[in-house]
């Protein structure tokens, strides 16, 4: 479709929107089965109905604008699913995992932000109030999940290893003893 008008641009946003919920309606539960920590895999398993809701929310603005809902290939959702696979496929400790967990799926909440922040604007420039009421809803939803997982992450990330084990940091200021004693 040959994109002319805000109406066409706005139509074209919301089926890659469309098409990213379905990505992550397939991704969400597969994050969740590889988290450690309760409160992240609750936190995916919520995120799942909530997003399960966005897509039916898109359904229901293209039934008002008279056409039927169909994803167009959301190319970007494909990369952040996909790179969030990895992160599952990966082995790495628990703590660390849920980590980069974490990482993966607040990338994909930044996304949908930026999309949907755009779309409800379309919409309220574009004089549908309803559809920008509905596009509001899923966009606070969005920002909400972002800050529960960075929530999460405050508690994961100091509970993991930081970096260097403890013999390394002592050869490193072993090292820097000798050097200072030998100049």
């Amino acid at each position: 479709m040959k994109v002319e008008s805000l109406q066409d641009l706005y139509a074209e946003q919301l089926r890659d929107l469309y098409d990213a919920e379905n990505q992550l309606i397939k991704a969400l539960p597969k994050m969740a089965k590889a988290a450690s920590t309760p409160e992240l895999r609750n936190a995916f398993e919520e995120h799942l109905d909530q997003t399960r809701g966005h897509a039916q929310r898109i359904e229901t603005i293209f039934e008002g604008m008279g056409e039927k809902a169909k994803g167009q290939k959301c190319r970007a959702m494909e990369g952040l699913v996909k790179e969030g696979s990895e992160v599952i496929e990966e082995d790495m400790p628990k703590g660390v995992k849920d980590a980069a967990l974490i990482a993966a799926a607040q990338r994909v909440e930044h996304y949908e932000i930026a999309g949907y922040g755009c779309v409800r604007t379309y919409a309220n420039l574009l004089g549908d109030s309803e559809a920008a009421t509905l596009l509001e809803q899923t966009l606070e939803e969005e920002k909400e999940a972002d800050e529960l997982l960075g929530g999460i992450a405050e508690k994961v990330n100091v509970e993991i290893p930081q970096g260097r084990n403890e013999d390394a940091k002592r050869t490193a200021g072993t090292s820097n003893r000798r050097s200072k004693t030998a100049a």
